[in-house]
């Protein structure tokens, strides 16, 4: 039976200097007002934002030197994201990009990909979208049915994507399809492709959420050409490939610290004099974050060692789901205050409205909890 492989190390030195590094940096993107932390999320969209990151060493930070990166440690980019995420800085634009899709192009593309690709994510130039999830289908990713066909040097797809976050904003989508027969066990013949969003055949639909925000979308693909030189990895790796890329997706501190703004916001209106079911409840929260930042701390150490912990990956998005549908409905218990969207000057009142609407997506985004479990069990010899 295979263990978890966590670790309680302290960050190393650099780490610490990276935080140092992306605090100043954040403090003087507020007092230039750029942006307003409770209104915005690491899935909010600002490219102007994004390119200045990258211009301030923040975007592509692992990445070779020989493709615009800065060759730091995954324990520093992990600094560098908790603290972008504690601010509730805009990083959407280059989020995706820098998490997983620049990686897997990275360890899995063309040469000709990467050189095309990898100096722009960067730069904080290039954005893309997750193409894995498909209408219908839900979470069973064995399921996927839109198709590619070789075309001499080009493969054509058709078919359609779901909940794919700024794909209207998004400048490539990596997404998997199926090439050939799926086999007994359903993961056979599935391929990843870089897909150019500009490219004819594609359309994209916005789907709005309960606020009316436009982030989610669905995307159709019709005979949409796509040269050889974009496909990720051999053909029919697709599978492995994929969950290699969502231990990326769902180890990282965006799976617990989406609402780590009502969190702080909750503590500020409370005040420092918190009654005795108040500071109970914020002590349990505060315990419980803490513990999640030391599991994601130390998933980011093995993918430094080259190590893919999915098994560990899915354990830290599963009890951060919990963490993150529990904070909202913590804070709606220790203070009488309703949420708005719109409560100008009351900053706590709208980060609850935000969270309040956003929190039902949380368990669903990277994987159904569900789905989590059963990847957890598996991997422990369990079933």
């Amino acid at each position: 039976m295979q263990s978890f492989r966590f670790s309680a190390e302290p960050l190393p030195q650099e780490a610490e200097a990276a935080r140092a590094e992306v605090r100043a940096f954040l403090d003087a993107e507020l007092a230039a007002g750029r942006f307003i932390p409770h209104r915005t999320s690491w899935t909010t969209f600002d490219a102007g934002f994004s390119r200045r990151a990258a211009a301030a060493g923040f975007v592509g930070m692992t990445m070779p030197k020989a493709y615009g990166g800065h060759e730091r440690s995954g324990l520093a980019r992990f600094v560098v994201t908790e603290e972008m995420l504690a601010a509730g800085a805009p990083c959407g634009a280059h989020w995706i990009a820098d998490r997983q899709s620049g990686p897997q192009i990275l360890r899995h593309g063309t040469e000709e990909a990467k050189r095309a690709i990898l100096p722009r994510i960067c730069r904080g130039e290039c954005a893309f979208g997750i193409g894995m999830s498909e209408p219908g289908s839900g979470s069973d990713l064995a399921a996927v049915r839109t198709r590619a066909v070789r075309d001499g040097q080009e493969w054509v797809i058709d078919g359609s994507k779901i909940w794919t976050t700024n794909a209207h904003q998004a400048d490539y989508l990596l997404a998997l399809v199926r090439t050939g027969d799926a086999g007994p066990d359903r993961h056979g013949g599935l391929t990843q492709f870089i897909v150019d969003l500009a490219a004819p055949g594609i359309s994209v639909r916005p789907i709005l959420d309960l606020s009316g925000h436009h982030e989610f979308n669905e995307v159709f693909f019709t005979n949409v050409r796509v040269p050889e030189a974009m496909m990720v990895g051999a053909e029919g790796t697709g599978w492995d490939l994929v969950t290699e890329e969502l231990a990326f997706e769902r180890s990282g501190p965006d799976r617990f610290l989406s609402d780590y703004r009502l969190l702080v916001e909750m503590v500020g209106r409370i005040g420092p004099e918190p009654d005795r079911f108040q500071a109970v409840e914020t002590g349990r929260l505060v315990a419980q974050l803490a513990a999640l930042l030391g599991m994601s701390a130390s998933v980011a150490r093995l993918l430094d060692r080259g190590v893919v912990p999915g098994v560990e990956a899915a354990l830290v998005k599963d009890v951060g789901n919990s963490f993150e549908r529990e904070v909202p409905e913590v804070a709606r218990r220790l203070l009488a205050v309703e949420p708005r969207l719109d409560a100008t000057g009351d900053s706590y009142r709208e980060a609850l409205g935000l969270t309040t609407l956003r929190a039902p997506s949380f368990t669903l985004r990277g994987g159904t909890r569900e789905i989590l479990r059963s990847v957890i069990a598996r991997g422990l010899g369990l079933r």
